[in-house]
This record gives structure tokens, sequence and C-alpha cells, in this order.
């Protein structure tokens, strides 16, 4: 007598009217179940009128959830287009996708991916709100401009070394208010050593006399323009800098909108000291009303810290 042996059922559906997108640079294959539509795996260009296109087509199927891959930044305007529309988008780790086993051959990108979200196998990767995602853009804008300041900050130095102007030895700081100072002056045509060490700031350790010893220097016209490029570059950065610092407040103040005031008053800040390429404003009133707790009591995280913790956790 012959045993009857049943067939393994497949895997249970979590999602069903789930969709994978395979992300490109050029165009976005979408992939939805099989029994929606005779055409379940659709192309779109990427152009917005065709991610707008494309979305429409995902609501008209009746799909409620999409699942892509974190393929470069290519992914961000299709996301955003797509919550837009009210749907429910995961971004998954493309590592994580292709790690499943079971894929077949003749099965793409968008079908494997519509297939493992449908099954509920991806893990979607965190992604902020739209306000939140707004506040960590222009702090990582900002952070990009502070390092391209920073790169003319060596530029500076190394004309002032190759004239052998010793001012990173009588000053802690060349961008600080002494050094400033004197490398605009430099830059302005100043080129007498005893009128510049006159510049110098009465908190500056080095007395006047060594200032003024450490300023004469072999000028040469190149190193000059060096100089001048080097301090006009790093300015103009600074600039960008304080126009990223007025967006992050205007996003605080956005997200506070609708926050009620705190309860008990914001307590005294740990240290008085201003942390290098702090914010231009005092970001610990908003900050607190935001968490309703003041994160920089917590040792070793100050204001600024504190204000990258709550835009990129």
């Amino acid at each position: 007598m012959s045993k009857l042996t049943a067939k393994p059922a497949g895997l249970p559906v979590i999602h069903e009217r789930a969709a994978g997108i395979d992300i490109g640079a050029r165009f976005h294959v979408v992939g939805v179940p099989h029994d929606l539509c005779d055409e379940p795996v659709q192309t779109f260009q990427a152009f917005t009128g065709d991610i707008e296109r494309m979305a429409d087509w995902l609501v008209s199927m009746g799909i409620r959830t999409v699942a892509m891959e974190s393929t470069g930044v290519y992914w961000v305007p299709v996301y955003e287009v797509l919550e837009e529309r009210g749907l429910e988008v995961i971004v998954a780790n493309a590592r994580e996708a292709r790690a499943v086993p079971g894929r077949k051959s003749d099965v793409n990108d968008a079908q494997w991916l519509q297939r493992l979200h449908s099954c509920g196998l991806l893990r979607p990767s965190f992604r902020p709100a739209r306000d939140i995602a707004a506040l960590r853009a222009y702090l990582r804008l900002r952070e990009r401009h502070v390092d391209y300041a920073a790169a003319h900050i060596q530029h500076m130095q190394k004309a002032l070394t190759l004239m052998n102007l010793q001012l990173h030895h009588v000053v802690s700081d060349i961008t600080g208010v002494t050094g400033m100072k004197i490398i605009r002056a430099i830059a302005g045509g100043q080129r007498d050593a005893a009128v510049l060490a006159s510049m110098r700031d009465v908190r500056c350790k080095a007395s006047t006399e060594t200032v003024q010893a450490a300023l004469v220097g072999n000028y040469q016209v190149e190193h000059l323009f060096a100089l001048s490029q080097a301090l006009a570059l790093y300015d103009f950065y600074q600039e960008r800098i304080s126009e990223c610092d007025g967006q992050i407040e205007r996003s605080l103040v956005m997200l506070n909108a609708d926050k009620p005031a705190p309860e008990t008053v914001l307590p005294k800040p740990r240290h008085k000291t201003v942390q290098p390429n702090a914010v231009a404003f005092d970001s610990r009133p908003l900050l607190y009303q935001l968490t309703g707790v003041d994160l920089t009591q917590i040792h070793g995280v100050g204001p600024y810290l504190a204000l990258r913790l709550v835009a990129e956790c």
C-alpha cells in the first residue's frame, strides 16, 4: 500500500498587496502579484513624471506596501513620491535580499523582491520621518562644508610656511581672532612684522616680540596668491555653514511647532566652553522642547552631538 506524501506548503504570504521595485539609474522595474494584472512586471523611466505614473499605477493596483533595494541615492526620489501617495515603503539592504536562498534564474530582481516582501523576509532599513530626514540632510551638508573649510585652512598654513611665516607656532589656532586678523592683513598687502604683531589679541600667550619675530617672512607673489585664494574659499564655506545653521534652526522650530512647552526649566549646561564647529545658535532649548529631556546632561554629550543624535537616530 503506497503512502500518501503531502506536498510541502510554500511560505505564508504576510503582505498580499506587496510590490517590489528594482531601482536603476535610468529606469525602474516594478513587480506586483501575478493575480492583479496581465503584466505584473512593468518598466518605468527614471524621470519624475514616470515615477509619478509608476506610483499612480501601483495605487490603482491596490498595492499597500513596496520594497526596494538601497541602490546608491537613486531610490530617494522614488521613496519620497511613493510615500506621498500613502504607500508603505521599505528600503532593504541589497546584501540581505540576495542572501535569501531559493531564487530561480528566470526571476528578475523586481519579482524576487516582491516575493520576499510578500512573505515578510525583508528587514527594512532605518528611514526617519520626513521632517527629521530634512534636518539630517542639512546637518550632513553642513559637515561637508566644515570638511571643505578645513582643507582650505591647511592650504593657508602651507602658503604661510612656504613664506616662512611661523604664525602657527605663536598662535594655537590660525583661524582664531589673532590668526585671522594677521592673515587678512597679509592678504591685504601688509608686510611690516611690527604692524602685524600689534594685531595680537591680549589673550594670546606669545609675547608681541615673539609674534613679531615669527612674522618676518620671505614673501613671494605666487605664495601670496595661494594664501588669498585659500582665504577666499575659507570665507566662502563659512558663509555656507552660516546658511546651513539658519536652515537647521528653522527645521527645529518646525519640529517643535506642535510640541508643548516643557514643564520644567532647562537645566544649566554642564560645560560653558564653546565646542569647535558648533552651530551659530543655542540649540539646547529647542532640543529640550523636542525630546523632553536635556541630552547634554549626559557625560560627553554636547549640544552639537545631541543635535546629531536627534537627526541620525
